[in-house]
């Protein structure tokens, strides 16, 4: 088995620069829409955007494998008198990990503005709390890279309230193998799944069953997948927690057996972890206390299948987060072994 790690980087590095917050996605589901047609694979998008990729089995059982390719963001709430910008958050961004980063506002008439996240304490010079004052929408601002003075010079720009604001992934791949962005949550695993792909057909091998890959938009927000088309099993293709308690590092492919919402079908987290033991996969079973997933989503929206989740170990959740290329490979090696 040779898993094409440039492909599945490349790919990787690619749709994290391309902005796609919970709500704001279609630019992304178009790239990945052609990378489906590159391997000639028929696929449909749902009414709120969610794509659903076929790849066709050797029975009619359905295993679906969902990733999401939303990520978190903000959007414009207000604008200062003297000119800053208030925001909402959309999805949970650890924020005071976002205290200087740069980002892009982006207006309704699709014309982009650069800023900067910042604290109200802006300067330790000036404010004696700036080391302390907590980090949040209600204590920071967007800082334009614009001649602006006050809140009429902001409306002049075409900006407003519900315009959708981008923070900079900073996406790095080094020589030891870590990627380290924001967003891999979940952007890594939609790269994966198409390894995954890449892998069968350089192999040549048909899964046992038809897989139906779902990418879906809305999952930071809660509903992702919430309706998803009939699957037998669906597997949940996102990060693997890293910390405290947990087993997993940023080398393995975590197999969850509980979130927040619940366990997950004992047979199917038994089979991923009998066949982790079988192929000598690094990976580690945990329980994250506060999670939830697309197969969350799909079973609270009335779905009738067996669910699952797993996924290669990141550090940072909702921060800089960081995992390492080996931690991807034993993802895509579990899910290869899984499907056929």
């Amino acid at each position: 088995m040779k898993i094409d790690k440039d492909y599945i980087v490349n790919f990787a590095e690619e749709i994290l620069k391309i902005p796609s917050p919970s709500g704001y996605t279609k630019e992304v589901i178009d790239r990945v829409k052609l990378e489906a047609e590159r391997f000639k694979l028929s696929h449909t998008t749902t009414k709120k955007g969610n794509l659903i990729i076929t790849v066709p089995g050797e029975s009619d059982k359905t295993i679906g494998l969902g990733a999401h390719v939303d990520t978190l963001g903000a959007m414009v709430r207000s604008v200062t008198a003297k000119g800053g910008i208030r925001f909402t958050s959309v999805g949970g961004p650890i924020w005071p990990t976002l205290d200087g980063e740069y980002c892009t506002i982006r207006t309704r008439d699709e014309k982009d503005f650069t800023g900067t996240l910042l604290s109200d304490a802006t300067a330790i010079h000036v404010h004696k709390e700036a080391r302390e004052k907590k980090r949040n929408p209600e204590t920071m601002f967007v800082r334009l890279d614009e001649k602006v003075r006050s809140k009429e010079d902001v409306e002049k720009l075409g900006i407003a309230t519900g315009d959708f604001i981008f923070f900079d992934p900073k996406t790095t791949v080094t020589q030891s193998g870590f990627i380290k962005s924001r967003f891999l949550d979940d952007k890594i695993n939609v790269a994966s799944l198409f390894g995954l792909i890449k892998l069968l057909r350089d192999e040549k091998k048909t899964p046992k069953h038809t897989l139906k890959i779902i990418v879906s938009t809305y999952e930071e927000v809660g509903h992702g997948s919430a309706s998803i088309p009939e699957l037998d099993e669906f597997i949940a293709v996102d990060m693997g927690c890293v910390g405290d308690d947990l087993a997993c590092t940023e080398y393995d492919v975590s197999i969850c057996a509980k979130d927040s919402t619940g366990p997950y079908d004992y047979d199917i987290t038994t089979r991923f972890k009998t066949l982790a033991q079988k192929h000598d996969i690094d990976h580690a079973v945990d329980i994250y206390p506060y999670y939830g997933s697309d197969v969350s989503a799909a079973r609270s929206g009335g779905n009738d299948f067996k669910g699952a989740l797993i996924g290669p170990g990141v550090s940072a959740s909702h921060g800089m987060e960081r995992t390492h290329y080996d931690a991807v490979k034993n993802t895509v090696k579990l899910l290869y072994h899984y499907v056929l």
